[in-house]
């Protein structure tokens, strides 16, 4: 037998150090791919020829429990597709459906076992899209996310809380208004700050006192909401820029109960938005709750968000190197339907050709219009509700400024930019929605004296832009950041990255919450209990509310299955969106991909 030596079988493996060696037949290294855990590698590791298990190269092979590979590309494996019957199978690798799928390995792993994840994508993270380029690491989808428990507990189960990394909890978020960068109230300053008008405060104590029209029987529109409650200045100066910046969306159709319930929540509890808050702070006081998991991580001071070293990307890739034995990715569903046993038959199509997996219930984490198509022929009515939410498009426009092009009013003593990043409302003729200093906001994003900002560009009321060349974007955001942030004779910036998603964020219009609980009910109606609907249209479309409803929905399927099917199943929708208002986080994006 000749001497075995080490040979890439692709130029993929040999990127990630993985090689076949020379004689060894690749049925057997195949094998060797898919063993999965360490008792199953020592097993094939015997099963070799003694040659090849003595080879200097055999080793390294069989030195951990899994082959190392990138997380987010993975080999292509076949399911158990006839004889195998799967508890559950999830269909979207995005953050929802990864997170979900640790829930069920982290709580429910007695119930929900037999598991299967599949993607449409050859990777995962859905929208999640960190990339580094030319000593620049940016986002071009969600930018952040809020420190909350459920992220903090999900980093800590995948093994990455220490890569977390807080933005400065003191930097200011600012609005151009009248040819100015004014910062938002933080604290005591809420007095001070010159962004209202002396009347405009007035006008909004007095609406927090109760001096306001009374709450309507029907649900209103944020506009609607704000300009009752806290008048026409809070309206235009703060949460019109807000709803266009961050939400890409038109605050005359957004919904208040769904974008942010607690403050309706505060009014309807208290008889006023203070009157509310006051009771909720006795309430609190007299019902703590329980304690908090002591193996989660101090949450940071103050009101601040969130990333990873390696950027917003490392939390999908952690999560699917745990579950990289359950992953599919390159798998395009193309139908699924209900059997006479109320087990669910779902059809791929996939690299090895067409693939059929069994299961007692699904997880559809893919956008609205996505799942439309998919239920089209068996429950036309809540396809038809999916297929009417709103995903407006919006580009992001990354690029890269020498610190001598800022203008020196936007600078600190030490020469530095800070600040969290800008909103700009649509009465000040800027046509970027806003802009986030990411280079401000986390550590090492830039090569020094480079100032890189995260553009964000057309939403519900500027469609054109995905008929608008590249270079005319980039144009336009370059032009608007001249008038607030840039020196007007600074040369042209970097253009590091634009990405327009075409379907970008989906809308919480009035009536939206409504709409999704009623399309649930449609699918338990026809007979389709135990087929789940999560994403960001379903739980928010901040970062940690798909992380959080991820949590909610392992329970719901794990409550299904442990009854037999016999439980009902109507999961209604998380109530807000509020995270992102008070953490200004940057909503999941939805392109192609799943969510």
């Amino acid at each position: 037998m000749p001497h075995f030596r080490c040979q890439p079988i692709s130029s993929q493996n040999q990127q990630c150090g993985l090689h076949r060696p020379a004689g060894l037949s690749g049925q057997a290294w195949a094998r060797y791919l898919q063993a999965g855990s360490a008792a199953n590698l020592h097993k094939l590791r015997h099963s070799l020829p003694k040659r090849v298990r003595q080879s200097q190269h055999s080793f390294v092979l069989f030195a951990s429990a899994a082959p190392a590979q990138t997380a987010s590309r993975r080999p292509k494996a076949t399911a158990n597709t006839d004889s195998e019957l799967l508890d559950c199978v999830i269909v979207g690798a995005g953050i929802s459906g990864l997170t979900l799928a640790q829930a069920f390995a982290s709580e429910h792993s007695g119930t929900v076992a037999k598991v299967i994840i599949t993607e449409a994508q050859d990777r995962v993270g859905g929208n999640i899209t960190t990339k580094k380029a030319d000593g620049f690491q940016y986002e071009t989808g969600p930018n952040s996310f809020q420190p909350s428990d459920p992220v903090l507990k999900l980093a800590v189960d995948v093994g990455i809380a220490n890569d977390i990394q807080y933005g400065n909890p003191t930097a200011p978020r600012f609005v151009f208004w009248e040819k100015k960068l004014r910062p938002t109230p933080s604290g005591p300053d809420v007095l001070t700050f010159d962004l209202l008008s002396i009347g405009g405060k007035l006008r909004a104590g007095m609406g927090l006192l109760g001096l306001r029209p009374k709450m309507p029987d029907q649900e209103e529109s944020v506009e609607q909401y704000v300009r009752r409650n806290l008048g026409k200045e809070v309206f235009e100066r703060l949460i019109e820029p807000f709803c266009s910046g961050v939400y890409a969306g038109d605050p005359s159709k957004l919904s208040m109960q769904a974008a942010f319930g607690k403050i309706v929540a505060l009014e309807k509890s208290g008889g006023t938005i203070l009157g509310g808050a006051i009771k909720l702070i006795r309430d609190k006081k007299k019902n703590p709750g329980p304690p908090r998991d002591p193996s989660l991580p101090p949450k940071p001071k103050g009101q601040t968000v969130g990333s990873f070293t390696g950027g917003l990307r490392m939390l999908p890739e952690a999560i699917a190197h745990k579950m990289h034995n359950k992953l599919r990715t390159s798998w395009k569903l193309q139908s699924v339907s209900r059997n006479k046993d109320n087990t669910f038959a779902l059809v791929y199509d996939t690299p090895d050709g067409q693939k059929q997996l069994k299961t007692k219930s699904v997880a559809l984490t893919v956008p609205a219009y996505t799942a439309a198509d998919l239920l089209q022929d068996h429950c036309t009515a809540a396809a038809d509700k999916l297929r009417g939410f709103d995903y407006p498009p919006v580009g992001a426009v990354t690029l890269a400024y020498p610190m001598s092009s800022i203008r020196d009013d936007r600078k600190d003593k030490q020469g530095e930019v800070p600040g969290f990043g800008q909103l700009h409302p649509r009465s000040q003729g800027i046509t970027t929605l806003g802009t986030i200093y990411s280079s401000s906001v986390f550590e090492n994003r830039a090569p020094k004296g480079q100032h890189l900002v995260l553009n964000f560009i057309g939403g519900a009321t500027n469609r054109g832009i995905v008929d608008q060349p590249h270079e005319e974007l980039v144009s336009q955001v370059d032009k608007d950041l001249r008038v607030m942030l840039v020196k007007p004779d600074a040369p042209a910036p970097k253009t590091i990255d634009v990405t327009v998603w075409r379907r970008a964020i989906p809308q919480f219009n009035i009536h939206h919450l409504d709409d999704v609980q009623e399309l649930k009910e449609d699918l338990v109606k026809q007979g389709w209990s135990g087929f789940y609907l999560g994403g960001n249209y379903v739980s928010g479309v901040a970062l940690g509310k798909c992380v959080e409803y991820g949590y909610t929905m392992a329970k719901e399927v794990a409550r299904y299955l442990e009854s037999d099917g016999a439980a009902g199943y109507i999961a209604g929708p998380q109530k807000t969106q509020d995270e992102a208002f008070y953490q200004a986080e940057i909503p999941i994006t939805n392109g192609s991909g799943n969510q």
